[in-house]
């Protein structure tokens, strides 16, 4: 529940860190948190913002231990290792959108989403992803951008589910190398551990694995889906088993 209050013990085992790795970020005020008399508090709404921020900064090495720790927890929510075969339906791909700014490709990709039939109210999720763009841009290097929610919220979708859209021109969405960005991932998620997990699922592939480089040469968005999936399978190959 968005609005709930955690302790530091539940917060480390949402993050996969430690306590004493909580303790110290409270202490640095890296982490948001309340102080509730004797009592460090935090809201699970603050936290699921300020998690998705660092897993899209993580480097490649916190992040293949953050995405190795978050696959096994998160089989209580999922039947299978492997999420893109159900969350990116057939016709949740769009290869040629006319886009031109940031803004036009943030309302082409609420409405691609809205092809789904999962969405139920376009206008608010394009107000919440707008506002997470206004915190930092969700573009990453080497082309790509995971544009989300800023928060997650029930009543905005029927299931989670992911859109993908290649616009025609390169756009210019605030990537950190400062390159222009032409590849993006609608991240649609009810519940927030597999937002996380999601989002550390779709970075781990880009950065492993050619697929983006794939998908920009793909003639079709029937291509462009088996490519994504044929990489997630590689990174599943790849990670080794947990105890």
């Amino acid at each position: 529940m968005p609005f709930r209050l955690l302790s530091i013990e539940e917060v480390a085992e949402y993050l996969h860190l430690t306590s004493a790795d909580i303790e110290q970020r409270v202490k640095d005020r890296e982490i948001p948190f309340e102080k509730r008399g004797d009592r460090i508090v935090f809201r699970k709404r603050e936290i699921d913002q300020w998690a998705s921020q660092r897993i899209l900064g993580f480097t490649p090495q916190r992040l293949a231990a953050y995405h190795h720790k978050s696959t096994h927890q998160i089989r209580n929510v999922l039947s299978q290792a492997a999420i893109l075969p159900e969350m990116l339906a057939a016709g949740a791909v769009a290869s040629a959108m006319s886009s031109k700014t940031k803004a036009s490709v943030l309302r082409d990709l609420v409405a691609l989403a809205e092809t789904t039939g999962h969405l139920y109210d376009p206008k608010a999720l394009l107000a919440s992803v707008e506002a997470r763009e206004e915190l930092c841009s969700t573009a990453m290097p080497g082309g790509f951008a995971i544009p989300h929610p800023r928060f997650h919220e029930a009543y905005l979708f029927e299931t989670s589910f992911l859109v993908v859209g290649r616009p025609i021109q390169e756009i210019h969405f605030g990537s950190p190398d400062g390159e222009p960005t032409r590849l993006f991932f609608l991240v649609c998620c009810q519940d927030d551990r597999l937002h996380l997990h999601t989002l550390a699922r779709l970075c781990l592939i880009a950065q492993k694995t050619t697929v983006i480089d794939q998908i920009l040469a793909a003639p079709d968005p029937q291509t462009i889906r088996a490519a994504l999936i044929a990489a997630e399978q590689e990174i599943l190959a790849d990670q080794k088993p947990g105890p």
